[in-house]
């Protein structure tokens, strides 16, 4: 069996996590493949090295000292090495590293993936596994897209068969010219690792014991989601659940491997597996989780009698793409539709778009509005159940809290509701209570249950 372990920056930050990690890795012989982040935050208000070294290209660049810079990044390396007692050479690789950077040698991609480089070289000698480095196996187009054919053939070409320690977040070309892959690119290395393997399972460590059904700064203790599936995952994080990078679901998804979320601070917790199972299990929540987003803007177009004229959301849409905003959803009646897009694309050009549709569009009225937020509900086991959005919808009425804008994707996992930003964290609040019990989502059964005592009883 093998399991490709990815430890993200707060797994990798001092010494003590460097000890955890020997231990998680041990304690199961298919974790042969490691991954690992740049060392990141060790305590509120610290930095991560990654940040640092972007700082460092900024100083290069604007030709302002980086000293400071450069001696709290060497010590972060210097404390675990010589904690731990490792061999390798860091002063003198990284005392290279620093003057060669100041001397403007390196590329910025180049300069900031010295931090997965160093904390992989640190991590190999402390695992007792051969270092691999990234440039060698993950392979780059000249444009900065990865090349996953020429990846998996280097992968197999150049990979330690009884395994190796590698540093995320970048690879190169062929020529060696480094890139890097999006922030949080390690979460999508070790998948890009877990598929060019075949790995039976991609575990992804982190400070959290995988997902919550809602953000624990709103919900009061939500409950922990012990299975998700990919669908519902790329729901989630797309509405603002930001435990794994969404890019990493991909080259896993397509091989049909698994993902496990576990926490590197608490190994016995049981995590989140994501996976591609869809079957329904009765003990299983009915939704599966709750996240959303502030700041979005609708755009509410009406016109008499437009049910009867062609293209006039195509036309009014072409005016959005060329100010190149993305339109997230489109509700509509029939002599009104809104477009709503995220406040931040449109911050700049909102009443330019209004002027644009006006003048090009022969629409009776326009209206912004500007203090939307949309909340999305998700849960593979809501599909082909009746009376789930009228429970939502009720809890939301109940609460006073008005309902603006009602969207739901074909495939019935989710529903997506509007609010205003003012009622945004009362609004999960109320939906999530719609949907436990006080201390757990209410599941399946209790749904069955709930439904067989509604049913009129016929007396014999």
């Amino acid at each position: 069996m093998i399991k490709i372990a990815k430890f993200g920056g707060s797994s990798v930050a001092d010494a003590d996590h460097f000890r955890k990690i020997r231990f998680i890795v041990e304690a199961d012989p298919a974790r042969r493949f490691i991954v690992v982040s740049a060392c990141g935050r060790r305590f509120s208000g610290d930095a991560k090295v990654t940040d640092l070294l972007y700082l460092v290209a900024a100083h290069v660049r604007y030709r302002v000292s980086c000293d400071d810079l450069l001696a709290d990044i060497g010590q972060r390396y210097f404390d675990i090495a010589d904690e731990l007692g490792l061999s390798y050479p860091i002063r003198e690789e990284f005392a290279a590293f620093a003057e060669k950077a100041k001397a403007g040698l390196f590329s910025t991609a180049e300069l900031v993936s010295r931090g997965e480089y160093f904390t992989a070289q640190l991590m190999a000698e402390w695992l007792g596994l051969p270092f691999l480095d990234a440039a060698d196996v993950v392979a780059f187009h000249h444009d900065g897209t990865l090349s996953m054919r020429r990846t998996h053939e280097l992968i197999q070409e150049r990979g330690i068969p009884g395994g190796f320690v590698m540093p995320g977040f970048y690879g190169a070309t062929r020529e060696g010219q480094v890139k890097l892959l999006d922030r949080g690119g390690g979460d999508i290395s070790g998948s890009i690792l877990a598929k060019c393997l075949d790995a039976d399972l991609y575990e992804n460590w982190t400070d959290v014991s995988g997902f919550l059904s809602a953000d624990p700064h709103i919900v009061e203790n939500p409950q922990p989601i012990s299975r998700i599936t990919y669908a519902e995952l790329r729901e989630l994080s797309y509405m603002g659940a930001s435990v794994l990078h969404e890019e990493a679901v991909f080259p896993v998804m397509e091989a049909g491997i698994p993902i496990a979320v576990r926490n590197t601070n608490r190994p016995e917790d049981a995590g989140t597996i994501i996976s591609d199972r869809e079957d329904y299990v009765e003990d299983e929540p009915i939704i599966t989780g709750i996240t959303g987003k502030r700041n979005f803007v609708a755009v509410h177009v009406q016109k008499d009698h437009m049910s009867n004229e062609v293209g006039i959301v195509r036309r009014v849409l072409s005016v959005f793409e060329r100010y190149r905003v993305s339109v997230e959803h489109i509700p509509s009646g029939i002599d009104s539709f809104a477009v709503v897009v995220q406040g931040a694309d449109v911050k700049d050009a909102i009443w330019s778009i209004v002027a644009d549709i006006k003048s090009e569009v022969n629409v009776d009225s326009i209206k912004v509005v500007d203090d939307l937020a949309l909340i999305s509900t998700v849960g593979r086991n809501m599909i082909g159940r009746p009376g789930i959005s009228g429970q939502l919808f009720a809890a939301l009425g109940s609460e006073g809290i008005s309902i603006r804008m009602i969207a739901q994707g074909s495939d019935e996992i989710n529903i997506i509701v509007g609010v205003r930003d003012v009622d945004f964290e009362r609004a999960i609040r109320a939906i999530y209570r719609a949907f436990s019990d006080g201390d757990h989502l209410l599941e399946l059964k209790d749904l069955k249950k709930a439904e067989e005592d509604a049913r009129p009883r016929v007396e014999e």
